[in-house]
């Protein structure tokens, strides 16, 4: 009896000492549990020190086309801060506007320069319509958000067959004729600028009744309020990316296709036709000619349109 009693007590010993070890062991060894917990620690912490959602730091010589913004006002400081804000965390849209800009700047630029408009006006563009083909609530069209009665007091071709509101260079020699008459009249390129967006009736008007004569003293309604500081962060964010935390590969923007005009001077009855002729179809065709509005060109005025036909070759060739 006393052996069995032994034998019972060093099994117990070894009970005890077998749960203790396997204890330890458990806490040097977690669970998949507590693997998963320790690893979406350590990936949260990673992701916290690469990515943080901050103030934006202001620079301190904002201007516009060469006017300074007066950055001692405060209330001034809050809206330049709320586009920067808005325009630097919508970061999906930011990106897809510096690859457009990539595309469509060097087709603005030239423009602007040749007519004496401050290199700062392409970016209303952007602001306005994103450098897309849109149609305002109010009609306004084009890159350049022109209105029908606008455009046609300028020289554009407005109707259903042709609408050149939707041509980038020549709604941008207008745009240009426009800002150049109202910065005569106004002296100031903010106020010519906020003139585009809400026309001159609107701005003669506010000045007016609020006895002031700069854009920055302007009490005005909530789009053109905004319009020049949404224009400022944008400028600020395009010119200088990677300050504001976005990195793009040279192969990522967009570019330009390039192309060789071809001149017309009679109608056309069908674009798909025409497009095949070199061999393109009629989707390439009206990428690369917005202007033409319809499957056909009537044309009996016997007037000559340019119309831009891609490089041979660009495009794989398409079946009829």
């Amino acid at each position: 009896m006393k052996l069995i009693k032994n034998v019972l007590m060093f099994c117990g010993v070894l009970f005890i000492i077998g749960t203790l070890v396997f204890a330890t062991k458990s806490n040097e060894f977690p669970t998949s549990n507590q693997k998963q917990v320790v690893a979406k620690d350590t990936i949260e912490k990673n992701v916290a020190a690469e990515y943080r959602i901050s103030s934006i730091d202001i620079p301190e010589d904002l201007n516009f086309a060469g006017e300074m913004v007066p950055q001692e006002d405060p209330e001034i400081m809050e809206r330049v801060d709320r586009e920067f804000l808005v325009n630097t965390y919508w970061q999906s849209n930011a990106l897809l506007l510096m690859k457009r800009a990539h595309k469509y700047f060097p087709i603005i630029e030239p423009i602007l320069a040749k007519n004496g408009i401050p290199d700062d006006f392409k970016y209303p563009a952007v602001a306005e319509s994103g450098l897309t083909n849109v149609v305002s609530p109010a009609g306004a069209t084009g890159f350049r958000q022109i209105m029908r009665e606008t455009g046609r007091e300028y020289g554009l071709e407005v109707n259903s067959n042709v609408d050149e509101r939707y041509h980038p260079e020549k709604s941008t020699e207008v745009a240009c004729e426009y800002l150049n008459k109202w910065k005569d009249r106004y002296g100031s390129w903010s106020l010519t600028a906020a003139a585009y967006n809400a026309y001159p009736g609107s701005i003669n008007k506010y000045m007016g009744i609020q006895q002031v004569d700069n854009y920055w003293d302007l009490l005005l309604g909530d789009e053109t309020g905004r319009y020049v500081f949404r224009i400022l962060a944008i400028k600020e964010i395009l010119s200088n990316p990677e300050k504001y935390g976005f990195h793009i590969d040279e192969e990522d923007y967009y570019t330009a296709v390039p192309t060789f005009t071809v001149e017309i001077d009679e109608p056309v009855t069908s674009f798909a036709d025409f497009a095949q002729q070199y061999e393109i179809n009629y989707k390439i065709l009206k990428r690369h000619n917005p202007w033409l509005r319809e499957p056909h060109l009537n044309n009996s005025s016997r007037k000559k349109y340019a119309i831009e036909i891609p490089n041979k070759g660009y495009y794989k060739e398409t079946s009829k």
